[in-house]
């Protein structure tokens, strides 16, 4: 598979500079983190599951969770858990490429039985979602997942979710964050991604964002996030790959703020059009969440609907000028550092503290592509959409 792989190779050919490269179930992890995209949610419970599996692959997602935790009601879990198995059947029957398929249990208790019951369907899934993730509660979800690897005799990944009360609470963030690192450090080669559950967080204080606001408006959410980036998320080879929050809002709102989304942009033939239906559905703030969770220094996004999979991974593609910049501060003769003007005359490139982010944005550019130059993200955006 690969991301804008559901549009056209003419489209492609016109929008990059240097296409997205494929990658599988199989590519090294590293590559998998990065190419997680927007990740979409679906209950566990729903009937038509592989048909949906199969539309969305179609329309372009790349990587999905189906929940047997919070989206599902208590009584519903032995259902959903049989009409997994009946849906993973269905889907390994019909030999068609598939997104990478991870499930949300709730105990690790789930994960070996799951397996097991999957049968052969189970080489089309790629791992497990873990939820509360915490040193305490996650230890043993990782050794049933290590159980689940020797009987499948291949890789499964592990995505923990963090949305305890204990991280977001101050007197024990600390303590907690210390035993999540020596927990996921332990399992290293088996946690592809750490996955922020910030409807959680808000949860804990009566909180609930609303569309034109964005995650780190909210204080005490936005204080977490950062904490959770310190200390899990470092450049020096001992970080993770974390996503960003999920984006509620899907349907028309009463807006109490102006547009947060930029007309200049979207001034050419359809653009002011989409520009007009992504206010009416509230999306300008999530593109601006997505801009400030980069910042931030995520990756990806947990999304739980359809409609917010494109604009994701429209702004995760490389720019013309971020390639520029980043092959220029990763160019063997600068290996001794120094500065250098960039080569769009618009910023300073400082060699050594500008190196790891240049690495990363090459990752980046190698899964979702690079830009021409005269391309934007609302071309990007309208492609993605128009498939």
């Amino acid at each position: 598979m690969r991301h804008f792989g559901h549009i056209s190779p003419a489209a492609r050919k016109g929008l990059f500079h240097r296409e997205p490269a494929e990658f599988g179930a199989g590519s090294p992890a590293r590559m998998l983190s990065t190419a997680l995209g927007a990740t979409l949610y679906s209950p566990a419970t729903r009937p038509r599951l592989a048909d949906d599996i199969i539309k969305q692959a179609g329309r372009g997602v790349v990587s999905m969770v189906l929940c047997l935790e919070d989206s599902i009601d208590d009584s519903e879990v032995t259902e959903a858990e049989e009409n997994l198995v009946r849906q993973f059947t269905d889907l390994a029957a019909r030999g068609v490429e598939v997104p990478l398929l991870f499930i949300r249990v709730r105990e690790p208790e789930q994960i070996t039985d799951l397996v097991n019951r999957l049968g052969g369907s189970a080489r089309l899934l790629s791992g497990f979602v873990l939820p509360k993730f915490t040193e305490e509660r996650g230890v043993p979800f990782m050794e049933a997942l290590t159980k689940a690897e020797t009987a499948m005799s291949r890789r499964l990944f592990a995505m923990p979710v963090l949305e305890s009360p204990e991280l977001l609470h101050l007197e024990s963030r600390g303590e907690t964050l210390r035993g999540i690192a020596r927990t996921v450090d332990r399992y290293r080669d088996q946690v592809l991604a750490l996955r922020l559950g910030v409807t959680d967080f808000c949860s804990a204080y009566g909180l609930r964002r609303a569309p034109d606001m964005t995650a780190y408006d909210v204080q005490l959410v936005a204080a977490v996030i950062a904490d959770v980036v310190n200390v899990l998320g470092r450049a020096d080879g001992t970080g993770f790959t974390i996503t960003g929050p999920v984006w509620e809002y899907f349907r028309l709102q009463e807006r109490m703020f102006k547009p947060q989304l930029r007309r200049s942009p979207f001034l050419e033939g359809r653009a002011e059009e989409l520009r007009t239906e992504l206010i009416e559905h509230d999306l300008d703030g999530l593109l601006r969440e997505i801009e400030l969770d980069r910042a931030n220094g995520l990756l990806g996004k947990t999304c739980i609907h359809p409609s917010h999979v494109a604009p994701v991974h429209a702004l995760s593609v490389v720019s013309h000028e971020e390639f520029s910049d980043a092959q220029d501060i990763l160019r063997p003769e600068r290996g001794g550092g120094g500065v250098m003007r960039s080569a769009y005359t618009n910023k300073m490139n400082e060699v050594k503290p500008h190196r790891a982010w240049a690495e990363r944005t090459l990752l980046r550019a190698e899964v979702f592509g690079v830009a021409k130059e005269d391309v934007g993200f609302v071309d990007l955006l309208a492609a993605g959409l128009a498939e």
